[in-house]
């Protein structure tokens, strides 16, 4: 897909958004990058599952419909993975799958959902896991960081200046790890 004036919606949390670069992420690298059209609906602490005000769904389902949007990228959020926030897995089956349909129903454009990079989470690789299996069922696309070797294999000098925690990458993450991987694979499209 050639990426140049693409309209590209973002919706995620706190990776989306890019809490530890200063509200820089991939999404705003591939608007200077690649010169896309970017609608990023990411607010820090949220989840796929409609447990809260301000949901991926609930977020979601506040964009006009008469939007043009030409693909649809979406967290795959470790806050799903907190007990605390989301004590039941189905929730997020559920926001998913409600997801993909109303992305292919409202604006008719590819679906991408990406993990995050590997951390020790068990509840999170299910989470990977199940989304790799939902695959199956429908047709979307998945930016597979959670069990990419190349994201696997960075050294550890340069995990601790792309990384601020497991979870969030900084501003040279994003610059040098996490967006390429991201143009590549749109691009691909």
């Amino acid at each position: 897909m050639e990426l140049r004036d693409k309209t590209i919606f973002f919706l995620g949390s706190s990776v989306t958004y890019g809490a530890a670069s200063g509200g820089i992420s991939f999404a705003d690298l591939m608007v200077e990058r690649c010169g896309i059209k970017m609608i990023k609906e990411a607010v820090s602490g949220t989840t796929l599952a409609d447990t809260m005000d301000k949901s991926y769904v609930s977020r979601l389902k506040k964009i006009d419909k008469n939007t043009k949007v030409d693909l649809f990228i979406c967290q795959l959020s470790t806050n799903d993975a907190d007990t605390n926030k989301v004590p039941n897995p189905v929730e997020t089956e559920t926001a998913i799958r409600f997801i993909i349909t109303y992305i292919k129903q409202t604006f008719g454009c590819p679906i991408v959902f990406y993990t995050g990079t590997y951390f020790n989470n068990w509840r999170y690789e299910k989470m990977v896991h199940w989304l790799k299996d939902l695959k199956k069922e429908y047709d979307f696309h998945i930016i597979d960081f959670w069990d990419d070797p190349e994201m696997r294999a960075v050294s550890e000098e340069d995990y601790k200046r792309y990384m601020h925690d497991s979870v969030h990458p900084k501003y040279d993450g994003y610059s040098e790890w996490w967006t390429p991987k991201f143009i590549e694979f749109c691009e691909a499209l």
